[in-house]
């Protein structure tokens, strides 16, 4: 709050503090919001004419820029001045609730126990593990407080530890464009070798002489994975053997182990499409063996057990998936045996292999089920979850010899819990209960359940749900409604401590699985992309419009939350629907989808044809024009925005939503705020740090509040 003078605490004193917090933000409306100049670029496609008279903003390097994002900055900072006290009371609310010396449980492999840690009041994990018994001394890889020091960004990549132990691959980002440099540390004696490599996606993988890794690089400016090196320890990067390159622009590439550690495996996919070639890890310098050529619309991966190959695909109209299996010597798509069927009302995730069994991770009706299946078909059975709001997952298993299976937990109500689970004889060990510090949850105190809204089409949509047990359910209470829906991504409904502090403030939260997403199977995903996109916006709308119909929330109470493809969504309700909610937040939104999908030289645009279409088409180009939130902002009513991008950003470029801003400003005929919020050393993932990233979030939250009235 910002200081009062003697007449504005006799004004507090005469009204509610909530209407003091309505009065304070109209008077910070009235301070004048950044004009971004016009300079007007003709972009021409199929004879279509579209004028874009922000295209100058995509710059980076141009002080005007520059300039204006920071303007917009100070904007935001003058807009939300009076909500700073109350940003940094649920920030702490929040971090309360966090056990700050934290650590996860321990994973078994070739011989260590591998396990992060944090310690009170550092940003950043320490990463560990213990030789040969789980209370060993520890051993400490890497702390990366110390390594992330005089940097406003850090992120460590993926780790790799050679087969003797001794060695490990590690990435840094200190950009968050997620363009990894690669170095190796000997962690017997602390040493970090000379050997760098950059450009790369930050992960490596070990062939089983411990001097010899492979990894990806990346295009310095589409930043698609695009190349697999073999890398020899001690020689220079510049000698690297290029061992494959994908040359397809729809396609990235990447490299792993298999959990018999056999092979080496180098994948391609596409959004449709997917390819694997393999080598045998002891002998790292022969050449790469196709498994399968790839086949426009055939997907699928690969795991090996004995002498064979389990694939996991679409072949055949498996359109949920099916399992195959093929011996290691003749891999071809036409030597593939079935394995398990492909079921109609059961989606096929995942496979997890184990010496006497193998565990089958399957969707139905949206919810995780575990079956776990002898190798001699002597029992199957499936692992049992008893409400509709949960997540259930495969953890970490690297071990293959065991029967003991790692899954992890939670739902809406429950924190999350990693459980160890014997195969064999059932018994169940809870390793790790996630701690809710602060002494005020209770798992009693919040209910959760999944309601159905039905769609303009006649289509179910399922939406999870969480609220407060005294939040009242009749048309007053504000409501946050989320969704990404998109890539066949599904966002399970799962346990957040960050959102206890919208829940014990009388907020009902929602997870909308609208058509993009994968959660009522494959099909789902396939009504939710391409020329059915559009699909995915109205079934968000029409959740809004069931929610309010029955009572949940209004108009006038009702929030709508989304990031990246997420944001897309936002910027497509606010365009057709924007008289239903009171405010948006979009986060590194995706909105300007024409520009983006005909330039080729931004990160992800050709590998995302199968997505969205190509606009190089007329058909696609025609379709996505039509709701391409940039493109279609018109002069009307916009609810209140809270827009949140990174300047680094490789996923959604900053001046998507920099453009969209300055047209909104130009085109909205209310007096709601517009605020966009531009973290100037961030990318797609936000702040880096556990705490920096809570600042985040109770900036968001805050924006909810304030317009709510609640920030008491």
């Amino acid at each position: 709050m910002r200081l009062l003078v003697k007449k504005e605490l006799v004004f507090l004193l005469s009204i509610s503090f909530a209407a003091y917090c309505e009065n304070n933000r109209k008077q910070m409306i009235d301070i004048k919001a950044p004009i971004a100049k016009k300079i007007p670029a003709k972009l021409v496609k199929h004879d279509d004419i579209r004028i874009d008279n922000y295209y100058w903003l995509n710059d980076r390097e141009n002080p005007e820029v520059i300039t204006y994002l920071e303007q917009e900055n100070a904007y935001y900072q003058e807009q939300t001045a009076h909500t700073k006290k109350f940003q940094a009371t649920l920030f702490e609310e929040m971090k309360s609730r966090i056990k700050e010396d934290d650590s996860s449980v321990p994973y078994k492999q070739n011989g260590y126990w591998y396990f992060t840690r944090y310690e009170t009041a550092r940003d950043y994990p320490i990463y560990s593990r213990r030789k040969g018994k789980e209370d060993a001394p520890e051993e400490i890889m890497f702390d990366c407080n110390l390594l992330a020091e005089g940097n406003d960004y850090f992120s460590l990549g993926g780790l790799a530890i050679s087969t003797d132990n001794n060695l490990a691959v590690f990435g840094v980002d200190t950009v968050s464009r997620r363009q990894y440099l690669l170095k190796v540390k000997n962690l017997t004696t602390g040493d970090v070798y000379p050997d760098k490599i950059e450009n790369t996606t930050g992960g490596a993988v070990w062939a089983n002489d411990n001097k010899t890794f492979f990894y990806a690089k990346k295009d310095p400016v589409t930043l698609r994975s695009d190349k697999i090196y073999r890398h020899v320890l001690g020689t220079s990067a510049q000698n690297d053997v290029l061992v494959f390159h994908e040359d397809d622009e729809t396609f990235n590439t990447y490299v792993y182990k298999s959990k018999s550690k056999k092979y080496i495996i180098i994948g391609s996919s596409s959004t449709l499409t997917s390819e694997y070639q393999f080598l045998e890890a002891d002998n790292p310098s022969a050449e790469f063996k196709i498994f399968s050529p790839r086949q426009r619309g055939l997907e699928y991966s690969i795991a090996h057990y004995g002498t064979y190959f389990y694939v996991m695909t679409n072949k055949d109209g498996a359109t949920n998936f099916k399992l195959m299996k093929v011996d290691e010597e003749n891999t071809l798509s036409k030597n593939w045996k079935e394995f398990i069927p492909h079921r109609d009302r059961v989606l096929l995730e995942d496979v997890d292999i184990f010496k006497d069994y193998y565990v089958l991770s399957e969707r139905e009706n949206g919810l995780n089920k575990l079956k776990i299946i002898r190798w001699d078909n002597s029992e199957s059975y499936y692992l049992p979850f008893d409400n509709e709001t949960y997540t259930a997952y495969v953890s970490t298993n690297p071990d293959f010899d065991t029967e003991v299976l790692r899954y992890g937990y939670n739902a809406l109500t429950t924190p999350s819990s990693i459980i160890d689970f014997n195969m064999r004889t059932k018994e169940k060990v809870i390793k790790k209960e996630q701690e809710v510090l602060g002494g005020k949850f209770n798992k009693d105190n919040y209910r959760s359940k999944r309601v159905w809204a039905k769609a303009q089409d006649g289509v179910k949509i399922p939406i999870s749900m969480v609220y407060h047990k005294d939040t009242k359910l009749d048309g007053t209470s504000p409501l946050l409604q989320y969704a990404y829906a998109s890539y066949g991504y599904t966002l399970d409904p799962y346990f957040s401590t960050v959102r206890l502090s919208l829940l014990d403030r009388g907020f009902i939260y929602t997870i909308v699985h609208a058509r993009g997403g994968e959660y009522l199977g494959r099909k789902w995903y396939e009504d939710g992309k391409l020329l059915k996109k559009k699909n995915t916006f109205t079934d968000f709308i029409d959740a809004s419009k069931f929610l309010i119909d029955n009572k949940y929330t209004s108009s006038k109470h009702l929030y709508a939350e989304g990031g990246s493809a997420g944001g897309l969504l936002m910027g497509a309700i606010v365009n057709m629907a924007p008289e239903l909610y009171n405010g948006v937040i979009a986060a590194v939104p995706f909105v300007d989808v024409v520009t983006t999908m005909l330039d080729e030289s931004i990160p992800l645009t050709t590998g995302e044809y199968d997505e969205w279409g190509n606009p190089n088409e007329k058909e696609y180009y025609e379709y996505i024009k039509s709701y391409s939130p940039y493109d279609n902002v018109t002069t009307h009513d916009y609810p209140n925005m809270y827009v949140i991008t990174g300047l680094h950003d490789s996923q959604v470029q900053y001046w998507e939503p920099a453009k969209w801003v300055a047209k909104l400003r130009t085109h909205k005929t209310d007096t709601n705020i517009l605020l966009f919020d531009i973290n100037m050393d961030a990318g797609h993932g936000g702040a880096s740090g556990r705490f920096e990233s809570l600042k985040e979030v109770a900036k968001e939250y805050t924006f909810l509040l304030d317009l709510e009235g609640k920030m008491g």
